[in-house]
C-alpha cells in the first residue's frame, strides 16, 4: 500500500493521464445513468469495438428506460442479435420495467436498490453509480484486478474468493473520493489499453513508478493464469427447410430453461432465440435428425421421404463449449406447419433475433447455392 504522499501523486498522475488520453467512446459523452448502465451491460465479455454500433442502434431505438421497458421482447432481442449472451438483454428489459414501476424511470441511486435489479452485480452497480452519480464506490473487474495485481506483485488465482475480496479492499483504498467516476474509468482504461494481459506498455504507464511487478521484472507474468475449465464438446444437427420461393421455417424461442448438459436438450444459445429445427446427436446425424423431425411434422410430411442434403460441418464456441453442428438442407414443395414457427426468406433471417450459430447455419445453406430440385 502507498503512504499518503505517494497515494496523492498516484491518483493525480493516473487521472491526468486518463483525462488527456482516454478513448472517445459514445457512453463517455453523457452522465445519463440509463446509457451508462446499457454500455456496462453490453461491455460484459464483449470488446469495445464490437459494442459501439450495437450501443448506438440500441439508444436510437430505445432512447430512455421507458422505451426499453415498453418494447416487445422480440424487438429487444433482434437489436441485440449478434452480441451473444442474450440473458443480458432479457435482464436489461426486466430491470427497465422494474425501474419504471418502482423508481419513476430513474436508475436507483442506492447500492442495495441497484443490486436488487436483474443482471446487476457488484461491479456493474459500482460502475453505474460512480460514473452517473459520483458515488464513492470502487469497481473491480478483470482489467482493474490485473492492474492491482501488477502494482502489488500479487501471485495466485485472483478470482479465488478471499483474494478477490482483498483486491476489492485495495481498490477501495485507491479510489479518489473527489472523482470516483473518472477514477474508476481511469483504472479500467489503463488495464484495457496499456496494462494489457500480454506485452504491457510499462514505458507509457503513468503510474509505472509505483508498480512492484515492474520493479521485480515480473509484470508480464502477472496475474498468474487460471486453470481453464475443461472444454465440453457439443454435437448438433439442424434442418434447414427451403421451399421453391426460398422461404425457410424457424422455431420460436423456448420459454423453458434447457438442461444444457443433458444429451436430449439443445443448448440455450440456440433454443432461446429463433432457430432452425435442431437436435443433439451422438452417432448418426441424419438419422437422429430425421427421427427428431417426426415430432412436429404433419402426418403427410411424416410419410414423405425427406431428402437431407448435408451442408458441411459448422463450428462455433461459447465459453467452455466447443459446438459442432451438421446442417442439412431439406428442399420441400411446402414448408411444414409448426405452431408458433415463422416463415422467412432464408437470406433475411438476420432481421429476427437469432444467435450467431443460427447465422452460421444459414450462411452454410446459402453458400452452395444448391438449386431447388425440379420434378422429373
Amino acid at each position: 500500500m502507498l503512504d499518503a504522499r505517494d497515494l496523492h501523486t498516484f491518483r493525480k498522475q493516473l487521472l491526468a493521464w486518463f483525462r488527456q488520453f482516454r478513448r472517445d467512446l459514445p457512453w463517455r459523452r453523457t452522465r445519463d445513468a440509463y446509457r451508462i448502465w446499457l454500455s456496462e451491460i453490453m461491455l460484459q465479455q464483449t470488446r469495445v469495438a464490437a459494442v459501439i454500433p450495437y450501443y448506438e442502434r440500441f439508444v436510437d431505438r430505445f432512447p430512455d428506460v421507458r422505451a426499453l421497458a415498453e418494447a416487445p421482447e422480440e424487438e429487444v432481442l433482434r437489436l441485440w442479435s449478434g452480441l451473444g449472451y442474450y440473458s443480458r438483454a432479457r435482464n436489461l428489459q426486466r430491470a427497465a420495467r422494474q425501474i419504471v414501476a418502482q423508481y419513476g424511470e430513474q436508475f436507483p441511486t442506492k447500492l442495495d436498490e441497484a443490486l436488487a435489479l436483474p443482471g446487476i452485480g457488484n461491479y456493474t452497480a459500482a460502475a453505474i453509480l460512480s460514473i452517473a452519480y459520483e458515488e464513492r464506490l470502487a469497481v473491480l473487474d478483470g482489467n482493474v484486478a490485473r492492474v492491482l495485481a501488477r502494482l502489488g506483485a500479487l501471485r495466485g488465482d485472483l478470482r479465488e474468493s478471499r483474494r478477490w475480496q482483498d483486491l476489492q479492499k485495495v481498490a477501495d483504498t485507491y479510489l479518489d473520493p473527489e472523482s470516483p467516476g473518472d477514477w474508476n474509468q481511469a483504472m479500467m482504461e489503463l488495464g484495457a489499453t496499456l496494462c494489457t494481459p500480454k506485452s504491457p506498455q510499462c514505458l507509457l504507464c503513468p503510474i509505472a513508478q509505483f508498480c512492484e511487478g515492474r520493479k521485480l521484472g515480473i509484470a508480464e507474468s502477472l496475474p498468474e493464469k487460471r486453470r481453464k475449465r475443461a472444454t465440453v464438446e457439443v454435437s448438433l444437427a439442424a434442418a434447414v427447410f427451403r421451399d421453391p420461393n426460398g422461404l425457410t421455417v424457424l422455431l420460436p424461442p423456448s420459454q423453458e430453461k434447457n438442461k444444457q448438459d443433458a444429451p436430449d436438450h439443445i443448448p440455450t444459445l440456440v433454443s432461446r432465440m429463433w432457430h432452425f429445427p435442431t437436435v443433439s446427436i451422438t452417432k448418426n446425424p441424419s438419422a437422429e435428425l430425421r427421427r427428431f423431425l417426426q415430432d412436429f411434422l404433419s402426418a403427410a410430411a411424416r410419410h414423405a421421404k425427406l431428402q437431407l442434403e448435408p451442408l458441411g460441418k459448422v463450428r462455433h464456441s461459447v465459453t467452455y463449449r466447443a459446438i459442432t453442428i451438421e446442417p442439412f438442407l431439406v428442399n420441400v414443395k411446402q414448408l411444414p406447419r409448426v405452431p408458433g414457427a415463422k416463415r422467412v426468406q432464408l437470406n433475411e433471417i438476420s432481421g429476427l433475433p437469432v444467435s450467431n450459430l443460427t447465422r452460421k447455419v444459414a450462411r452454410a445453406a446459402l453458400a452452395p447455392a444448391i438449386p431447388f430440385a425440379k420434378k422429373r
